[in-house]
């Protein structure tokens, strides 16, 4: 492992935390961004820059990706100059961006035909969790693979879970961010109407903090949503792609959603209101915006 080192693939505002602590195990490690200017920061601390996603394999026995989405997943995977371009038997490629199972179950099975080994691992956590190595990560696939990435994980994360057969670490991520995101919305409108009936939105999240449904979400964002500032630890287009896709699979296995769709929908508002580049807690703004 130490010969051939690492890749890191992605270096987004999660990527570039994740690829940071992946360098405190002092093996080398190759990178790549579609924005090559945001290599800088780990080519300063050791790293190797690639000019395609091709040759950091070529460098590495394992290459993590953590991408936007499941269009720039397939691309990077599987376009021209990707992943899939240099991979061969006893190279292993570890997605941990959040896409639908489907996306992963496509790239899983071009790489294992090429005899390499795959892992999805979305990941639970945001950018301090990432800073932090506090992720938890939802690793399906090749368990061998899980395994021998065990290292890595851990400077990445708190906890590692193996939940079996592709496609579950990814519906699972779903999920979760489906969860969060109705929390979220749920959170602004309660903070909204306390507002709007003349109370003190500070008494509001002091008294949540007491009760049966405190939580850290809330504890973390609360104070910032009522100062109006929404600095993007997780960027709300992202969240409203990952309730996109976590409703398509609610459609696939025929569970209803309605809470799920209604909270979708005000998040598509506040992309439409330009504030996709914000943190997903700006949903306030879609909730109290009376246009």
């Amino acid at each position: 492992m130490a010969a051939e080192g690492y890749g890191f693939l992605g270096l987004g505002i999660m990527g570039l935390a994740m690829a940071k602590n992946l360098l405190a195990l002092g093996v080398p490690l190759t990178v790549w961004n579609r924005s090559p200017d945001k290599c800088a920061a780990l080519v300063e601390l050791g790293a190797t820059a690639a000019k395609t996603p091709a040759e950091v394999v070529l460098k590495s026995k394992i290459t993590f990706a953590m991408l936007a989405d499941p269009a720039v997943a397939l691309t990077v995977a599987l376009g021209a100059g990707g992943v899939l371009e240099a991979l061969t038997p006893g190279k292993s490629y570890v997605d941990m961006s959040t896409v639908d199972a489907e996306t992963s179950a496509t790239i899983g099975r071009a790489i294992t035909a090429k005899g390499a080994r795959f892992l999805e691992a979305p990941v639970s956590g945001s950018k301090k969790p990432a800073e932090d190595g506090q992720l938890v990560i939802l690793a399906a696939g090749d368990e061998s693979l899980f395994h021998d990435a065990t290292g890595a994980f851990d400077v990445m994360g708190k906890k590692s879970f193996y939940l079996g057969e592709t496609g579950n670490g990814a519906k699972m991520k779903l999920v979760v961010n489906m969860i969060m995101g109705s929390m979220m919305t749920a959170f602004a409108e309660g903070l909204s109407l306390a507002e709007k009936a003349g109370l003190d939105k500070s008494d509001l999240l002091d008294v949540l903090d007491l009760g049966a449904i405190a939580n850290p979400m809330f504890k973390l964002k609360g104070p910032s949503v009522i100062k109006g500032n929404f600095p993007p630890a997780f960027p709300l287009k992202h969240q409203q792609k990952d309730m996109r896709l976590a409703l398509a699979l609610g459609d696939e296995v025929a569970q209803t959603m309605p809470v799920a769709a209604a909270a979708n929908e005000v998040f598509k508002k506040a992309r439409n209101l330009g504030l996709g580049d914000n943190d997903f807690s700006a949903v306030y703004k879609a909730v109290t915006d009376s246009s």
